[in-house]
């Protein structure tokens, strides 16, 4: 990647680097107010978030004291993530910045160094959400591959008695491919139960190895559930090629470009998005970054109105089968 500036360390969420440029310090870690969680803007198209961090307080603090535990990168995770102090606040800011709905998960992520999860299970606070506030709250289900049996009786339970939409995966702290045997249960209940599954890939910023989020992967995992969604996520930085090629090879494939502000997208995603071909296989999820400034630097990628549309909230809604629950 010669000739491209570095990116922010802070334009993506997961932990792990510490800020020393000054105007990161000054843009991100020393504001408290609702401009620094989400932006100023209110943005005038309407977004579905597909991959939402559930960062109500409690929540929050459990992760903030995970990823700050001997053994772990000092995470700066709670400088980027802004916890809500209550449920109204998030649903207010929805209203505010035009997202009409999240895809909420807890983000079952797994210590490499202790061997344990990270935030607290938030299940069934989800749950409980996405019923006092139907259309705007959707789940994500878990899935431990060190638990495989438990794993799938949950994800049973969670898909057809709660409704939750899809699964979220955060393999690196596992320590095994996400093309690895221990996932292919999860991939069969997946396609069984008819909902994708979303994956992180790329590098990840906690203690973790990153070579398990290779978007390669889904390339064998497509071809062996050829009627299960797959969703790469964190547009697969720094594989960006990797999973625009798998997802324009294979129908079920696609592409989240969250966990990055769009200004620092790479230069073959900002092509990719402004094709005719991305148009339908595009889906945004924030990480939790602020969506006001996220759907004000969309705008300004200067992408065709109808993949800008599709993007935001179109193909999400087709994808998860929103318009059926």
């Amino acid at each position: 990647m010669a000739g491209r500036a570095a990116p922010d360390p802070l334009a993506r969420v997961g932990g792990g680097l510490k800020v020393t440029e000054p105007e990161a310090s000054a843009e991100c870690l020393n504001k408290t107010t609702d401009e620094a969680r989400f932006g100023d803007s209110m943005p005038d198209v309407k977004a579905i978030d597909t991959l939402f961090p559930i960062i109500l307080k409690d929540w929050f603090d459990s992760w903030k004291a995970a990823t700050n535990s001997p053994g772990e990168l000092h995470c700066m995770v709670e400088n980027t993530w802004k916890p809500f102090n209550s449920p109204e606040e998030l649903i207010a800011e929805m209203d505010r910045t035009g997202v009409e709905s999240v895809l909420a998960t807890d983000l079952l992520a797994w210590s490499y160094k202790r061997q344990t999860r990270f935030a607290k299970d938030y299940r069934d606070k989800i749950y409980e959400l996405s019923k006092k506030y139907p259309g705007r709250i959707y789940g994500l289900a878990d899935y431990n591959p060190l638990n495989i049996s438990e794993s799938l009786r949950e994800l049973e339970r969670d898909v057809r008695d709660r409704g939750f939409v899809g699964v979220y995966v955060h393999i690196y702290g596992f320590d095994i491919p996400l093309d690895d045997r221990r996932m292919y249960p999860l991939y069969a209940k997946a396609e069984e139960l008819g909902v994708p599954v979303q994956m992180q890939t790329g590098y990840v910023l906690e203690a973790m190895p990153s070579e398990h989020g290779r978007p390669m992967a889904l390339d064998r995992i497509s071809l062996d559930f050829p009627d299960l969604v797959l969703v790469g996520t964190h547009t697969g930085y720094p594989w960006v090629d990797e999973l625009i090629a798998v997802s324009m090879k294979l129908p079920n494939v696609y592409v989240s470009i969250s966990a990055w502000l769009p200004k620092y997208f790479h230069p073959s995603l900002v092509s990719y998005l402004k094709s005719r071909i991305s148009a339908d296989k595009v889906i945004f999820g924030s990480n939790g970054l602020a969506w006001g400034r996220y759907l004000d630097q969309m705008k300004e990628l200067g992408l065709p109105e109808e993949n800008l549309r599709k993007i935001l909230y179109d193909n999400a809604k087709r994808i998860f089968k929103l318009d059926a629950h």
